[in-house]
């Protein structure tokens, strides 16, 4: 006979797991006595059940393999429920285990209980309680198959105390050898039909696209082809973007050079479309036909209603289509040529701007100039990220880490953490506001306790900067969203971690490869003026954009 908890650990060894991301409480004492004897996973205690729902998220994003997170019941459990929406948005396998009194007899009432099963419905592909422990193999199993099934996502199972204490004869139950289904070959050959007939057909890159394998058919599909592409902000880095043929990423809602080039084609190849990201487009009745390339069927509504769906695994349709298809003398790519000129052009203006506070293009074009090209860099969530994802290229998939699906402040220190652990031998940054940072600051003793390398940077501007930007924009008075900060500094020094300071725009490339290349956890304070949007993002590329 085993003892139920110790099943469980053995079943989430034989799932693979290599870290549980959390905060025991004591309704998980069995389960943490049982885990300090595997010699497979370890424990990775964190200062907050967000902060652990954050890095198992982001570890099942690079991964493919589910990410493990732990907490007691009642508030342990309901801090899980903004990573749970994090990763069920953003299509990242990740499974939270909460503990819970014992169900089959309690003295305690209802203290600390909450429905936290029911809790879950809405926020996860799977949430269970486990009530026998026999049933613990098969639990365990279904939830990391619904994980990592396409769209992967979030699951819970709650493992009460005394179920814990129990005894059982079961065994893990080993995954299945599983394969996508494949695209049926009619609607590859009808995908092929439209390619070839098309004057100027242009591929758009989404969430679903980002996984190793498509990323290889693609960049085969786009260099054998030369069919341009652009890439939404999931979709960044799976081609290189440095690339002749890359035309940008949708940053912007409407207006960039993006827009402009999309307008150019009268046949978009929309590959991995997810509805959690809008589009660089909008279809109308008459207009560029669409071609949709994904796991799932099209979801229809006013403005998307693909003419073509290939339904199946998608690098095995980009496979296919590039087996069949045969390159066109009356492709004209020229309109599509002359807009990417002039983007190129645009996004190097600014990278040599002297001001201080430092100048969004400079402080992208510096940490560019810094990263390898393998390197990470990890966004919270800011208006900087439009900055990133328009001005920064990404040489390789998931280097780039930013959320553009729940889009929640939080997340940029733990996901860097996380990427680190997965990465060890890669330089990893964080690029965080003054206030998504200190949601989870926190963890910078986290990342020091495992002696992490890893700079943190934070820009810096005393207030809800992207919120007041926009208040501003719309016409209200500057009020509600200012703050004072810590000096971060002294704030880095007190969790043993370096603090550095940038006084000058000159200062920050020589401080960022200072604490890139030397060991340690590095936080770099950065102030910047957000005042600069409107001539960046209104003005300046709307503007020059429309007149091409």
């Amino acid at each position: 006979m085993t003892k139920a908890s110790d099943l469980f650990i053995k079943a989430l060894e034989e799932e693979g797991v290599e870290y549980i991301f959390g905060i025991p409480g004591e309704e998980n004492l069995d389960f943490l006595d049982s885990l300090s004897r595997s010699k497979k996973i370890k424990l990775i205690l964190t200062r907050h059940e967000q902060a652990a729902g954050f890095m198992a998220a982001t570890y099942g994003r690079f991964t493919g393999k589910t990410g493990v997170c732990l907490s007691t019941l009642g508030p342990g459990a309901t801090n899980f429920v903004t990573a749970a929406a994090y990763a069920q948005l953003g299509g990242m396998p990740m499974m939270m285990i909460t503990g819970q009194k014992p169900v089959k007899k309690s003295k305690q009432g209802r203290f600390q209980i909450l429905d936290i099963v029911d809790m879950m419905g809405p926020i996860t592909k799977y949430t269970h309680q486990i009530v026998a422990s026999d049933n613990i193999p098969s639990r365990v199993r279904e939830a990391f198959r619904m994980a990592e099934e396409e769209k992967p996502g979030a699951v819970h199972l709650e493992f009460p105390e005394d179920i814990a204490d129990e005894e059982t004869d079961e065994m893990p139950i080993p995954a299945s050898i599983c394969r996508r289904p494949v695209p049926e070959e009619k609607a590859v050959k009808a995908a092929v039909e439209r390619i070839e007939k098309a004057k100027a057909p242009i591929i758009v890159i989404g969430a679903g696209a980002n996984r190793k394998e498509t990323g290889r058919q693609l960049a085969q599909l786009v260099n054998e082809y030369g069919i341009p592409f652009v890439t939404t902000q999931l979709g960044k880095g799976v081609i290189d973007e440095h690339h002749k043929l890359f035309m940008g990423n949708a940053a912007l809602s409407s207006g960039d050079f993006v827009h402009r080039a999309i307008e150019a084609a009268d046949l978009i190849i929309n590959v991995g479309h997810d509805v959690i990201e809008k589009p660089p487009f909008f279809m109308k009745p008459g207009g560029a036909e669409v071609l949709h390339i994904s796991f799932n069927t099209a979801e229809v509504d006013p403005v998307y209603f693909p003419q073509v769906e290939v339904i199946g695994d998608i690098a095995n349709a980009i496979w296919q289509i590039k087996n069949h298809l045969r390159p066109q003398r009356h492709w004209d790519f020229s309109r599509m040529m002359e807009v990417r000129d002039h983007h190129d052009t645009q996004i190097g203006e600014g990278a040599d701007d002297a001001r201080f506070p430092i100048y969004p293009q400079r402080l992208v074009a510096e940490i560019r100039s810094a990263m390898p090209e393998d390197g990470i860099i990890c966004l919270d969530n800011g208006v900087y990220k439009i900055w990133f994802a328009r001005n920064y290229r990404a040489h390789k998939p998931n280097t780039v880490l930013l959320d553009n699906a729940l889009a929640t402040m939080g997340a940029g220190l733990p996901s860097a953490m996380a990427a680190h652990l997965v990465h060890p031998n890669r330089k990893v940054m964080a690029v965080c506001g003054d206030g998504g940072f200190m949601m989870n600051s926190q963890e910078m003793e986290t990342a020091v306790r495992l002696k992490m390398n890893l700079v943190v940077l934070i820009l810096n501007d005393n207030s809800y900067g992207m919120i007041r930007w926009k208040q501003a924009n719309m016409g209200f008075k500057d009020w509600g969203l200012e703050y004072g900060n810590p000096d971060f500094v002294k704030y880095a020094e007190s969790y043993g971690a370096y603090g550095h300071r940038v006084e000058s725009s000159e200062g920050l490339a020589p401080m960022l490869s200072e604490c890139l290349n030397t060991d340690g956890v590095h936080l770099i304070e950065c102030p910047v003026d957000y005042s600069e949007n409107d001539e960046i993002l209104n003005t300046k590329i709307k503007e020059i954009s429309s007149a091409i």
